[in-house]
């Protein structure tokens, strides 16, 4: 059974707030390898893990149709309060046991989730719910990332780099399948046309507030603070005064530009 860490409200509304979209590079290199193994009509893609539901809304203008899957309760209850586009559906439900006829979705994907999932299981409901020639889509991103601001951005990715060492007591096994750039999921896709896209480049400008909520939304985050909640706040507090210190800025609304690397598995289902 997949592990399920992001259940409660709490962490859920973070989730909303300070996760990361769908960049548009990934969205286009999975559309392309759809077109290019499937083709068209893009019916109906599938998000798996979608949390709160940035990356199905990013999906939402390629496909007649897009539904969101969590585990979690609270993670579909955000995820529906964002008004918008009428081809966009969100329903609770498991990476395992996916409620979708046999040989009727062309793509499923799962961003920054599959890690958590039990990956022979999930394999299994993709091969039946994928058409022909369908195809599944699992990326992730690498951390630390990198910030960059006028002179001092080697600096600020030192405080980046010291947080994430801060939380990696409380990060969890599962955690490390990412930091492992997802080698074993590889491994475990049983498609024979599959293959894995690296050093994926994107960006976001985001304020020193944002990237407090982004580190407050991580699990290994949620588990410190369940331990220790006083030195988990103050850990993002004082990563926020060091960011405004290394800026020489009196404001946390003021934006940097954070660089992420990413990477993405890709499979296609034999016809």
């Amino acid at each position: 059974m997949a592990s399920r860490l992001f259940e409660e409200r709490e962490h859920a509304a973070l989730y909303q707030k300070y996760r990361v979209p769908l960049p548009s590079q990934i969205c286009n290199l999975v559309l392309n390898y759809l077109q290019r193994k499937k083709g068209k009509p893009f019916s109906l893609a599938v998000d798996i893990g979608c949390g709160s539901g940035q990356s199905t809304r990013g999906l939402a203008a390629y496909f007649e149709k897009v539904v969101g899957i969590d585990a979690s309760g609270a993670q579909i209850e955000e995820a529906r309060k964002v008004g918008g586009l009428g081809n966009i559906s969100f329903r609770q439900g498991l990476a395992e046991k996916l409620e979708f006829e046999d040989g009727s979705v062309d793509l499923v994907i799962a961003g920054a989730a599959v890690h958590w999932f039990d990956m022979e299981m999930f394999m299994k409901e993709v091969e039946r719910v994928l058409k022909p020639k369908g195809c599944v889509s699992l990326y992730c991103y690498r951390v630390p990332f990198e910030l960059h601001y006028n002179d001092c951005s080697e600096h600020l990715t030192q405080i980046v780099q010291e947080m994430f060492k801060t939380l990696a007591p409380y990060e969890s096994e599962k955690s490390q399948i990412a930091r492992n750039e997802y080698k074993e999921v590889f491994d475990a896709i049983t498609f024979p046309d599959k293959e894995r896209v690296d050093n994926i480049p994107f960006e976001q400008h985001e304020s020193i507030s944002w990237i407090k909520g982004f580190f407050e939304s991580l699990s290994y985050y949620q588990t410190f603070q369940k331990k220790d909640p006083e030195s988990a706040k103050a850990s993002v507090e004082r990563m926020e005064q060091n960011f405004l210190q290394a800026m020489g800025v009196a404001s946390s609304e003021t934006v940097l530009e954070m660089k992420w690397t990413a990477f993405c598995l890709l499979a296609s289902k034999p016809e």
